[in-house]
């Protein structure tokens, strides 16, 4: 996949910080290329919704894990109310 070329979600677009984690894990690049536009949307507004940057932060994590174990979506999230 092409560093310059990263897919984002269905309404958000893909957040610098969500971008550089992207491209530094190979592997999560992969899962996340491979998941729906729906699902990169969830995972980009649950980041974006977070009103800390600690908070931020520690999503950014938890996607990156759970997306290595093979998880397509936020978990316990109502979901993406842009949609």
């Amino acid at each position: 996949m092409s560093k310059e070329k990263i897919s984002s979600g269905a309404v958000h677009n893909l957040p610098s910080e969500v971008r550089k984690l992207l491209i530094a894990t190979p592997k999560v690049l992969a899962v996340w290329e491979d998941i729906t536009p729906l699902a990169r949307n969830e995972w980009i507004c649950w980041i974006e919704s977070a009103k800390k940057s600690e908070t931020r932060e520690r999503r950014m994590r938890i996607m990156r894990e759970n997306l290595v174990a093979g998880k397509r979506r936020p978990c316990c999230w109502a979901g993406c109310g842009h949609r």
